[in-house]
């Protein structure tokens, strides 16, 4: 006696989903680097929420509508919209010449220079939390291989700081502001004295490319006064084409670039045709075992028991030799004998009288049938379909008289 199953064929199917769907989504989120952590580690980056970092312009941009997200590969660093590059003093010129070359012909990009050298700010004093910094000195980039033509110093800024536009910036500390120079900067923010503090890069191709040398414009510490965030803004809607509102920060030039793995290839066209597919036959395979939720139903033998085994074995032996008219003679005698035995007549009488006797009792009960008709009929088949459909004929006939 089989215990009743504490779940229902539903329950249990819905478990099995509910499982492999979050197996699923597991896996994309490893793939996609969802679960690789936070990214607040205190650098000058759009994930940063230290004083030198960029967070708050990347919510400033994504509060204003803009489709921001991060540049983690390469893949991610040719998409279409307005690549912001916030490369550290270390970095390679040739690396973020690399960037900037591949990615102009795409759409515009913007470079913001570093200028702060932070530390991260010791989280055991009260207040202080992950990912803050102090900001100890200034340094200026050398980028060897990168726009070569340009230089950049830091000195203290003549008020007062503004854009084209006359919008004047507050900088938090004007003692210490970093300027570029060179023949091929368009300036976008200049202080009292010409300094560059902004530009536009000037292009034989015509693709954009921006400079902010003074990240105190766009970072979180300069971002505490509303006219360096309005400037800033002002300038990344300027860089983006008209209807176009993609804006990606990168991340590979700080360190936080993400290399592509087997769990990233299997969401990624056209391999995300192959997991979709596996995905498909998992649920099959999984309806399949739905569809005959229970316990298996045992097998017949082989070889079955008593009469019936000597009936299939006769009748294999027919089939096999082809001898379907010896049947329908001996079957038809048979059947005689039964109903004879039935209806209280001698079986091994006069057939002929036996028939007639038949006849008139089958006459009595069902007028529309005759027994000497189906015998007959039997006795002349010859072809298996015939054979089979006359003895259904004395079947019915013998049922009747039977009964």
């Amino acid at each position: 006696m089989n215990p009743r199953s504490p779940f229902s064929p539903l329950s249990a199917l819905a478990l099995v989903l509910a499982g492999g769907a979050l197996l699923v989504a597991m896996l994309w989120m490893i793939g996609a680097g969802v679960a690789a952590g936070d990214i607040n580690d205190g650098g000058a980056h759009g994930g940063g929420r230290g004083l030198n970092g960029y967070g708050a312009l990347y919510r400033l941009l994504e509060a204003t509508g803009h489709d921001t997200d991060f540049a983690r590969d390469e893949a991610a660093l040719e998409q279409p919209g307005l690549l912001i590059l916030t490369p550290p003093q270390e970095a390679n010129g040739a690396d973020i010449a690399k960037i900037v070359t591949r990615h102009r012909a795409i759409g515009p990009v913007l470079v913001i220079t570093p200028k702060w050298l932070a530390r991260d700010a010791s989280t055991d004093q009260p207040g202080v939390a992950r990912g803050w910094v102090r900001l100890d000195n200034t340094q200026a980039p050398e980028w060897q291989g990168f726009l070569d033509d340009v230089r950049v110093a830091i000195g203290p800024a003549a008020a007062p700081v503004v854009d084209l536009r006359g919008a004047h910036a507050a900088l938090p500390t004007p003692a210490h502001v970093m300027g570029g120079t060179g023949r091929n900067l368009a300036p976008r923010v200049v202080d009292a004295k010409g300094r560059i503090l902004a530009a536009t890069y000037r292009q034989q191709d015509g693709a954009q490319l921006a400079l902010i040398f003074e990240p105190d414009l766009a970072n979180n510490a300069g971002f505490a006064r509303f006219d360096n965030a309005a400037i800033t803004l002002r300038l990344i809607d300027d860089l983006l084409p008209p209807g176009q509102r993609q804006v990606r920060f990168d991340l590979t030039l700080n360190g936080l670039g993400r290399e592509p793995n087997l769990l990233t290839l299997a969401f990624t066209p056209p391999y995300l045709a192959v997991t979709l597919a596996l995905i498909l036959a998992g649920v099959a395979v999984l309806w399949r075992a739905y569809a005959r939720f229970g316990p298996p139903l045992a097998p017949a033998r082989d070889i079955a028991f008593g009469k019936r085994a000597l009936a299939e074995n006769s009748a294999g032996l027919i089939a096999r030799a082809r001898r379907f008219h010896l049947l329908p003679a001996p079957y038809a005698d048979t059947a005689r004998g039964r109903i004879a035995a039935a209806l209280g007549l001698a079986p091994h009488g006069d057939p002929a009288m036996i028939d007639d006797a038949i006849e008139r009792a089958i006459g009595a009960r069902a007028p529309d049938h005759s027994y000497i008709a189906a015998s007959a009929a039997l006795r002349a088949a010859r072809r298996p379909s015939e054979i089979l459909r006359a003895a259904r004929q004395l079947h019915d006939v013998e049922r009747l008289l039977t009964r």
